[in-house]
This record gives C-alpha cells, sequence and structure tokens, in this order.
C-alpha cells in the first residue's frame, strides 16, 4: 500500500482504541436505547486522522487491520464529525480526511468513535475554530456514547447511553489484544443479548464497586481481575461461538482475566506486568491467533505533528 503523504497545510490528530472493563446494560427503553454503567478504559492503539482542505469531502483509509468494510462515503462518522465542527463555526469548507486504522474494524474497540474524536480535533485546528473541551465534548455527544470518552481518555465511569462521563485514577495495567477475523455490528449483539435476556427483570446496578476504584488506583492488576465483567459477552460469544474457546486458552495459558472487548468480537486478556503480557502474547501466537501488547490507560484525541 502507498503510505499517505500529508500537504503542508493538513492537521492530523490521533485517539486511543478503548476496552470496557465493567459493562453492565439495562433493559431496552421504549426509544431502543440501552441505559449503561461502564468504565470506559483507553488503551495505546491508535487510530489517525489526517485533515487537508479541499472542495469536498472524501475518505481515504489505510492500515494494518480489515479495512474492507469501512465506508468511504459521507456516511463515515469522520465527515459527520467535521460537518459538526463547520456547523458550529457557522462554516462552509470543507476537507479531504485520511485515516490509518491501527483498531480492529467491527471489533469493540471503538475504532469508528476514535476516528470521529480525532476527526473533532483536527478540524478545529485547521480551521482556527478554538472550540473549546467542553463544547468538543457536546459535539462528541452527538456522534456517539463512545466518542465523548475517546476525546477524554484515560479511565472513566460512564453512565445513561455512556455520554455522562466520571474520571477514574488508574496507575497503568497490561493487556494481550486478541482480534477476530470476524466482525460484529454493535446493534445486532444489543439485540440479540434482548433475545438471550427474554422478558424477565433486568436491573441496572447504581455503580460500579468501591473497592474496584481502589484497585485502579494502586494498579493492582489481580485485584482488578476480580472485577471484569461484561454483559454483552455472552451475546457476542452466541454469534461467535470460536471466542468461547480463544478466552478459555487464554485463561488456560495464565491470563489473570479474559474477555470479549465491547461489542466484540475482539478479545483481551489482562496480565499481571509488562513480562507477562508479553508471554502471553508469544504463548497465543504460537497456537495461531494474532496477538499484541497494550499498556493502558491512554490520553484520548489529541493533535501530533505531521512527520
Amino acid at each position: 500500500m502507498v503510505p499517505h503523504v500529508p500537504s503542508p497545510d493538513a492537521v492530523r490528530a490521533v485517539a486511543p482504541g478503548k476496552i470496557n472493563l465493567i459493562l453492565r446494560v439495562g433493559p431496552r427503553k421504549t426509544n431502543g436505547y440501552h441505559d449503561l454503567l461502564t468504565c470506559f478504559h483507553a488503551v495505546d492503539v491508535w487510530e489517525t486522522v489526517t485533515v487537508t482542505p479541499a472542495e469536498s469531502y472524501s475518505v481515504t483509509i489505510s492500515g494494518d487491520v480489515n479495512i474492507g468494510e469501512v465506508p468511504l462515503g459521507e456516511d463515515n462518522l469522520v465527515v459527520k464529525a467535521a460537518k459538526l465542527v463547520a456547523r458550529e463555526l457557522g462554516s462552509d469548507k470543507r476537507v479531504a480526511i485520511h485515516i490509518d486504522k491501527q483498531v480492529p474494524v467491527g471489533g469493540g474497540m471503538g475504532g469508528g468513535s476514535a476516528d470521529a474524536a480525532a476527526t473533532l480535533i483536527a478540524v478545529n485546528e485547521l480551521w482556527e475554530g478554538d472550540l473549546s473541551q467542553a463544547r468538543l465534548l457536546a459535539l462528541a455527544g452527538e456522534l456517539g456514547a463512545d466518542v465523548p470518552f475517546l476525546l477524554e481518555g484515560y479511565s472513566q465511569i460512564g453512565r445513561s447511553h455512556g455520554g455522562d462521563l466520571e474520571p477514574l485514577r488508574s496507575q497503568p495495567l497490561w493487556w494481550v489484544v486478541i482480534p477476530s477475523v470476524e466482525n460484529l455490528s454493535t446493534p445486532r449483539v444489543y439485540d440479540t443479548l434482548d433475545q438471550l435476556r427474554g422478558d424477565g427483570p433486568i436491573e441496572l446496578p447504581p455503580d460500579v464497586p468501591v473497592s474496584f476504584r481502589m484497585a485502579l488506583f494502586d494498579g493492582d492488576a489481580r485485584a482488578v481481575s476480580e472485577f471484569l465483567v461484561n454483559d454483552l459477552e455472552a451475546a457476542a460469544c452466541s454469534l461467535v461461538p470460536s471466542l468461547v474457546s480463544t478466552l478459555a486458552l487464554g485463561r488456560e495459558l495464565g491470563a489473570l482475566a479474559a474477555m470479549v472487548s465491547g461489542s466484540g468480537p475482539t478479545c483481551v486478556l489482562l496480565a499481571e506486568h509488562q513480562g507477562h503480557a508479553k508471554e502471553l502474547a508469544a504463548l497465543m501466537t504460537e497456537r495461531g491467533y494474532h496477538a499484541s501488547v497494550v499498556s493502558s490507560p491512554a490520553r484520548g484525541a489529541h493533535r501530533v505533528s505531521l512527520r
């Protein structure tokens, strides 16, 4: 693939992928959505967005992940993000947007939302909009539940649809990320969850445990592992049954915990420290998986040099 070479008047920004350490899902509401209680956690896998002044909107993509199903038209979330900034500034300017993807597509790690968050930052800088972080967060909330968090990054409790954020302090943790050859649409996973649950009562917890907050604050991976939970995991595993064996193998090889990330089907293994993560990744690779080591928490969307 020919590398993307930006023009001198371009602006570049990056945003991280995410995992959900805790993801509790309330019942489906009459509007079709679900309230959430989640702990978002940003990891150092980066989406890079470069915006260049142009006569019309366009999207191009490169990257080390499967990018075949990423939309290239104006229905891509990055174009919607750019248009929101233009609306806010009362501008009719347009941009060409290039995305370099490293977060698995359709994998439950928020890659599309990270692209949108990075676009908000990049376009605001390009057009010298001087929009505040608070205003950008409001725009991010119009784009999707994960976008405000990926604008902020680090570790945060998310409530309601995910956009009501409460920062948490976290020391570094180490993970092994295992993408799947499959991908899953988030609405399909939620629909499957509703089918699996049936008509029984569903109660959303009011908050995450205090002991979980303390474990994150201390960076105690073993203690954190006791609280990891994802209500969407059963639905993702029913749609991609091979995830069950992936998670089981990760635990067998010594992961402190193994879980599906968000709506899946990417799996993540929690390690005790960096060396342990490298050992786990090597063992998973020996068994035919693509496994990479990442750390957390990572900062949110921000501008970077074109170099």
